[in-house]
């Protein structure tokens, strides 16, 4: 019974990492880092999010904190209790933080950022109740920055 709910859990996992590899995509277009987001509640896309620094010349708008605005406008309410965060790359300590203050209660990512990531840097930022499941699509995740970035040389 545990390897059913664990394998339904890893295709649901894939499934919303598909649609944070596509805000990536889209930020790559638009010739932004590409890291991409989604915010998932009650198994319902309810944000999408990609990084923005570029275009709006803010150093803070990371795909994350695109995904938490747009969730909390259209959730009604600051807290994201009941709310799973998908980002391609591991959250940095600023969105990890807006992560933590958010409730955020699930973090997935993709590949992990050991130059910059929170894990290494802040790894109590996460709200108390949090879980975090890395390596979700990781290879997908990873060839996409190492592409943008050997391409940016």
């Amino acid at each position: 019974m545990d390897d059913i709910k664990e394998d339904s859990r890893r295709q649901k996992d894939e499934l919303y990492m598909r649609k944070a590899l596509a805000e990536a995509e889209a930020a790559l277009a638009e010739g932004e880092i590409p890291i991409g987001a989604v915010i998932v509640c009650g198994d319902r896309v309810v944000a999408r999010g990609h990084n923005l620094t570029e275009t709006l010349c803010d150093v803070t708008a990371h795909a994350e904190m695109q995904a938490i605005t747009s969730a909390a406008n259209y959730l009604g309410g600051k807290y994201l209790a009941d709310c799973t965060l998908y980002v391609t790359v591991e959250p940095c300590v600023m969105c990890a933080g807006a992560l933590g203050w958010a409730q955020v209660r699930r973090v997935v990512y993709g590949a992990s950022d050991v130059k910059r990531g929170f894990s290494r840097y802040a790894p109590q930022a996460l709200h108390p109740r949090a879980s975090v499941t890395a390596g979700v699509l990781e290879g997908e995740c990873r060839r996409l920055m190492q592409d943008f970035f050997k391409n940016k040389r």
